[in-house]
């Protein structure tokens, strides 16, 4: 709240603040600046007429500093004029004196809806930008082409100017600029105005484990040298690794004063540098093995499992931000397993179980972080979206040749056997053999997990529940077999002082 009359802002501080809002109130536009800069708001109310610095001048210094906010105009002086002049400088609304207060939080609530949004669609882009990239990886083994789709989306996700790829030359251990892009907008940049990468300190840096995100003459101890004929004004690098190793990094740069690349796009980056570096592994595996002449066979197996660690990794991504959810796919992917070998299922039975199990939340890619983490009840709304997340899960495997057998899992494990369940209503034999059975272990890793609005349930209470539910919500045999293959496996784990899930 930024207003030069105190009693102004007292009244509507207080009376924000009683409608659930954290409000926090400076008499200037220039002590609004310095508190942006210091911590991060979702709306700024401003009046019009201030000393030092007024609204549109406020509205002004916002647009320049890139700070991320909404800005309300707040005017006793207001016409027509002024409104617009104060639109076309970026306020996302305006109230005139003298208002009522409820109108002013109507209109704080659709602001903040309207920044929901945006943020909504921002994570949407990220996922489908993931998935394009995997998609262009599992359709071509060339790796000049996978590499080019790799920096296409590197550009379109930081709105760099420049991209470029350098990969380890296995024989000399060098790094060598493999490819470089340039951005839709920008003017190519001379070779000669391009920075010489300093690649020692970058290797250092990486090996602790330190970003690279860097502005300015911050960014020089990157480089052996910067031209001054266009300086760089912002650079973000992250490594390529395997293993543990490091096979190449991803760089991008900015040449444009307005553009500053945030802690948010070099993890975006991170996540596409990860699967950059599974499709060059992927085809240099490929073309390692028809230099040796291997059996076809062989070599759409190992391109099958990468392709499928590329379509998981989107899974493990959603789980790396979630703490209540870490892990928990491949914890019922374990529990599936064990279920699987006690039914006697075939080896291959029991490895298509285990993958089924870690793709089966595949589907929740997309719905807001916020939603997932939520401590309290959901709303009806809030339901629907994420009943929707079996359908979704069914629809990022299905044009995927090799991950039809794991459908299944993503489709059906919410679906009840008393036909009460979702998305289908499915009933009985009828839900699939995999949807059964991660159906349990998921409901069991769920309860036996810490989440954000409970803690774990202890193991027994966790046993009692399945059973009660058994033929209602589970299949009543495999309920059975699984509380009894679980004791075993704890009684097992405790005596060897260890727990060991069937790996993938």
């Amino acid at each position: 709240m930024v207003d030069d009359e105190k009693v102004i802002r007292d009244i509507l501080c207080e009376f924000l603040a009683l409608e659930g809002f954290h409000v926090e109130s400076v008499e200037d536009g220039e002590k609004a600046i310095e508190r942006l800069k210091i911590r991060q708001f979702d709306i700024v109310i401003s009046d019009l007429k201030m000393p030092n610095v007024s609204g549109l001048e406020l509205l002004e210094r916002i647009s320049e500093e890139k700070i991320d906010v909404l800005t309300i105009i707040m005017t006793g002086f207001g016409t027509v004029e002024t409104a617009i002049e104060a639109m076309k400088k970026g306020a996302y609304d305006y109230v005139l004196k003298p208002f009522k207060v409820e109108e002013v939080v109507r209109l704080l609530r659709r602001g903040l809806d309207t920044q929901k949004l945006k943020a909504e669609n921002i994570r949407l882009r990220e996922a489908l930008t993931l998935y394009r990239v995997s998609e262009a990886m599992a359709s071509s083994l060339e790796i000049d082409q996978v590499l080019d789709v790799i920096l296409r989306a590197t550009l379109d996700e930081s709105e760099g100017d420049v991209a470029t790829l350098h990969l380890e030359d296995p024989q000399t251990g060098s790094y060598i600029e493999r490819i470089k892009l340039f951005g839709d907008d920008s003017e190519p940049v001379p070779d000669a105005h391009m920075p010489n990468l300093e690649i020692d300190r970058l290797r250092r840096q990486f090996a602790q484990g330190l970003p690279i995100l860097a502005h300015g003459r911050d960014a020089g101890q990157f480089f052996t040298s910067l031209s001054s004929k266009r300086p760089l004004i912002s650079y973000v690098a992250v490594p390529l690794q395997i293993s543990g190793r490091m096979i190449g990094m991803l760089n991008v740069f900015s040449f444009t004063t307005t553009k500053r690349f945030d802690e948010g796009e070099r993890k975006m980056l991170s996540v596409l540098a990860s699967r950059a570096a599974s499709a060059i592994e992927t085809s240099r595996l490929y073309d390692d093995l028809v230099e040796r002449n291997q059996e076809l066979s062989e070599a759409n197996e190992n391109l099958e499992d990468n392709y499928q660690k590329t379509v998981l990794g989107f899974a493990q991504a959603l789980e790396e931000s979630d703490r209540y959810t870490r892990g928990h796919s491949e914890r019922v992917s374990g529990y599936a397993g064990l279920l699987a070998e006690r039914l006697g299922m075939t080896k291959l039975e029991v490895r298509t179980i285990v993958q089924a199990g870690l793709m089966h939340d595949i589907g929740k890619i997309g719905i807001r972080y916020d939603m997932l983490n939520k401590p309290g009840r959901l709303t009806s709304a809030e339901i629907e979206v994420f009943r929707e997340h079996p359908n979704k899960g069914r629809r990022i495997m299905a044009p995927i040749p090799c991950m039809q057998n794991l459908i299944d899992a993503a489709w059906c494990h919410h679906e009840w056997f008393d036909g009460c369940g979702y998305p289908r209503n499915l009933a009985g034999d009828d839900i699939p053999i995999q949807g059964r059975i991660v159906s349990i272990a998921d409901a069991y890793d769920a309860m036996t997990s810490d989440r954000a609005y409970r803690k774990a349930l202890p193991h027994a209470v966790a046993i009692k529940e399945l059973l009660r539910c058994a033929g209602r919500q589970f299949d009543p045999e495999l309920a059975k077999t699984f509380v009894a293959v679980i004791e075993e496996f704890r009684k097992t784990a405790q005596n060897n002082g260890q727990y060991n899930l069937i790996p993938l």
